[in-house]
């Protein structure tokens, strides 16, 4: 071997790497600074060139081909120590050619590998969210939310921390039950059950996966908000109607750099005037630049990322107000590690629904996406936007207060037990705790 070699013994700089290669001679790179101490091997002789070509992509590829495994770390030989070492030392990597020339020749097509137009948004969603709603409940927490989870003091547990999510977005809000709530991108619905369940208000959640869909539907029936609830699979743009609120949670990620002002011009049109929508999207602290090639390819076609600078500049563009803006940093990492470590669990009953390497691809997704967030420059954005300057109060106090307020209606109302039985009963399983009898009774 000859350039892989060459090129890590210039990136690691913190940590210690050591190169088996295919013919058993070991090579050591980095122990300068203090890390990891890693050890991989590479299987066939021919990665030594092709990695050059397209250095993440072919990793992440070799890794899901047992191409290049890792037979030591931190963990024992994961994803995540390989991943690890390489996001503190990910700077020297950024300089090596094969990965300048592919950011380069990447950046120069990015408009069309991002077209998403209402046919091939379909096809993107359905790539992701429909490999089966069973796959998701393997991992995620009991609400089944697939996003940011939020952890204020640091040591709330995964359920706690979404709960808080969940609470802290609809606190901005300031919904009242005289409402009407669109959910663009509703997910499974949690959410969209949470805010009819606590506030009352009635909500509208929209999504383009029929998995979710089936399972959303589910369970708002089982919880008896189906009144209250209702989920529809249609696109946001097709979305009719003036509404008091919008929420829309991990669902700008996935409109495309050539769509950003026309998704807010869609949510513009769709709020009434006094109107109140909260965007929580993922970000960068870094300008404008491209969807890596494995997350692209594999994990999330046609989505992207959008900087601060682009979001704030389709916002203008719109004609709407920012009344509220805030910054998300190490939360998303966090989610990542308990989401990571919950599959790593399951991770053999992974394999046995699907493969082997389905589940080093989903391993090496949630690895390098926990490193984006926890070294990189990735963090995570929420707006709070406005048709009128004055439809928020002045002021941010009243964010706790309302958030105050919704733990105590969420105490009255029962609402997150009476969310998980239904969740539960839409997905058949058996209730759980001295309550089960109770909660089959109240769930059916």
């Amino acid at each position: 071997m000859f350039l892989l070699p060459k090129v890590l013994s210039k990136a690691i700089r913190k940590g210690r790497l050591t190169l088996i290669a295919p013919d058993g001679g070991q090579h050591v790179f980095g122990g300068a600074e203090p890390g990891p101490e890693v050890t991989i091997k590479v299987h066939d002789p021919s990665f030594d060139w092709k990695i050059a070509l397209n250095p993440e992509l072919r990793a992440a590829e070799a890794y899901m081909d047992g191409i290049l495994t890792v037979e030591d770390g931190p963990e024992g030989g994961t994803a995540w120590d390989l991943l690890e070492i390489f996001f503190i030392n990910k700077r020297e990597f950024d300089l090596s050619p094969g990965q300048i020339a592919m950011k380069k020749r990447e950046k120069a097509i990015r408009r069309f590998l991002q077209h998403n137009p209402l046919t091939r948004s379909r096809e993107n969603v359905a790539h992701h969210y429909d490999l089966g709603n069973a796959f998701y409940r393997k991992w995620l927490d009991g609400d089944m939310q697939y996003s940011c989870a939020y952890y204020p003091n640091g040591d709330e547990s995964l359920e706690e921390a979404q709960l808080l999510k969940k609470r802290h977005l609809v606190a901005k809000l300031n919904v009242r039950p005289e409402h009407e709530v669109l959910d663009i991108g509703c997910g499974w619905g949690g959410l969209g059950l949470y805010i009819a369940a606590v506030t009352g208000a009635r909500v509208t959640g929209v999504t383009l996966s029929e998995e979710q869909l089936a399972i959303a539907r589910a369970r708002a029936e089982a919880a008896g908000l189906a009144d209250r609830c209702t989920f529809e699979l249609i696109d946001y743009r097709e979305v009719e109607g003036r509404f008091d609120r919008i929420i829309s949670v991990g669902m700008l990620e996935h409109v495309g750099i050539n769509h950003l002002q026309e998704y807010f011009i869609k949510v513009r049109d769709r709020l009434k005037p006094e109107g109140l929508a909260m965007i929580h999207s993922i970000s960068t602290k870094a300008p404008p630049g491209i969807t890596g090639p494995f997350l692209r390819k594999y994990i999330f076609p046609g989505g992207y990322a959008p900087s601060g600078s682009e979001a704030m500049l389709s916002i203008e563009r719109s004609g709407l107000w920012m009344l509220d803006a805030e910054v998300w940093r190490v939360h998303y990492a966090d989610t990542l590690r308990e989401w990571r470590m919950r599959f790593m669990d399951v991770r053999e009953e992974v394999v046995g629904d699907y493969d082997m390497r389905f589940a080093r691809m989903w391993e090496f997704y949630l690895g390098a996406c926990e490193g984006a967030f926890r070294y990189g420059a990735s963090n995570v954005m929420q707006w709070l936007l406005a048709r009128e300057r004055d439809a928020a109060p002045l002021h941010r106090d009243w964010i706790g207060e309302e958030e105050a307020r919704l733990a105590r209606l969420e105490a009255e109302t029962n609402a997150p037990a009476r969310i998980a039985a239904a969740t539960r009963a839409a997905f058949g399983e058996a209730p759980e705790g001295p309550g089960a009898e109770a909660e089959a009774r109240e769930a059916s």
